[in-house]
């Protein structure tokens, strides 16, 4: 019996069901409906808006956006075998089997020239799939791209143990802390599906964040370009360690400080920081995961999420506020509001 269907037996539940998710703890009955309703709205928008090639895209980053949307489809319960996306789920993987290379990248360099971002997610995004996926054969094929897609992320890696939107050969070892999180926690759902990920590569990676912290806590741009904290490369950066073990250390309890006061209240564009989706896409795995001993810290967090990113959808059931495009937003959103399901295993506590 695969895991979702198990999970779904434990909830009353089946992974390819439309029934009503198991929240955390009960909200109020509107809320949960209003939740419901906008996930299953926007989860149909994304259904329906895949190009026949199996893709999505934005900002002309086509394999990140279908790794990110198959990721938000995923989270639903649904395999490329069952659920009422997998046909979405098969072509999507189709797409980005299409675009692996012969040195281990998942993407297109001629074309993007941020390569890493859409290399990370799909070795996310496939990982997640390869562990429910019930075809021998494209089993098979997936285990060869994700041992071939790690060796590319340690090649790619630099010096100080990050990466950068490009590979360290391709980008003069220029690295950042988006593309490094980006990087481990594809590289963590490697690990987790059988893949094997060389430990000194995550070591390594883990001492860049950690040589990356400021004062207050929090992780700034670049280690070699530092600066002022950023609350969204730190919530990614507490997620990053979180997924390589390292939950309790004093480092990423200032971490944690940091971003309880700069994220917890849902802060607005206007009043601290930009890249908002891209913040609270990590932070509401970092809150859910500390909720698992204080679930009130969770749920309190939770509902204020929910509610504003419900009542920012739109009638067609997505979401547009960044110049990046709607499918970007979407996908992340919908990623958000479907962690208590507890389908992917890299977003489980």
């Amino acid at each position: 019996m695969n895991r979702r269907r198990m999970l779904g037996m434990l909830g009353g539940l089946s992974a390819a069901a439309a029934a009503p998710p198991l929240w955390a703890a009960p909200p109020s009955d509107s809320q949960r409906r209003t939740w419901e309703a906008c996930v299953e709205k926007g989860l149909a928008w994304v259904q329906r808006t895949q190009s026949r090639l199996g893709h999505w895209t934005a900002a002309n980053y086509p394999t990140a956006m279908t790794a990110l949307a198959g990721t938000a489809l995923c989270a639903s319960g649904s395999t490329t075998m069952q659920g009422p996306y997998s046909e979405n789920l098969r072509r999507a993987v189709e797409f980005l089997v299409s675009k692996a290379r012969p040195n281990g990248l998942i993407g297109d360099p001629l074309t993007d020239n941020r390569y890493t971002y859409g290399h990370g997610f799909s070795m996310l995004f496939l990982s997640q799939v390869l562990g429910e996926e019930e075809d021998s054969l494209r089993r098979e094929e997936l285990i060869k791209i994700l041992t071939n897609a790690v060796k590319f992320s340690v090649f790619a890696q630099t010096k100080s143990g990050g990466w950068g939107y490009v590979s360290a050969k391709d980008g003069n070892d220029f690295d950042e802390g988006s593309t490094t999180i980006t990087q481990v926690q594809g590289l963590r759902g490697c690990r987790n599906a059988g893949i094997p990920v060389p430990t000194e590569v995550i070591e390594n990676a883990k001492k860049y964040i950690y040589d990356c912290q400021n004062p207050d806590g929090g992780i700034s741009y670049s280690s070699k370009n530092r600066g002022t904290s950023r609350p969204a490369i730190t919530a990614a950066s507490i997620c990053c360690l979180q997924n390589a073990g390292e939950s309790k250390s004093d480092v990423v309890k200032k971490m944690l400080d940091y971003c309880k006061k700069n994220l917890y209240q849902i802060q607005t564009q206007a009043q601290s920081f930009s890249h908002w989706h891209y913040s609270y896409l990590y932070y509401s795995q970092v809150v859910y995961r500390e909720g698992t001993d204080d679930k009130s810290f969770w749920e309190a967090f939770r509902n204020r999420l929910y509610d504003r990113i419900t009542g920012e959808q739109n009638g067609e059931g997505y979401w547009d506020e960044t110049s990046i495009g709607p499918i970007y937003v979407t996908a992340c959103n919908l990623i958000m509001m479907q962690l208590d399901k507890g389908y992917l295993p890299i977003y489980q506590r």
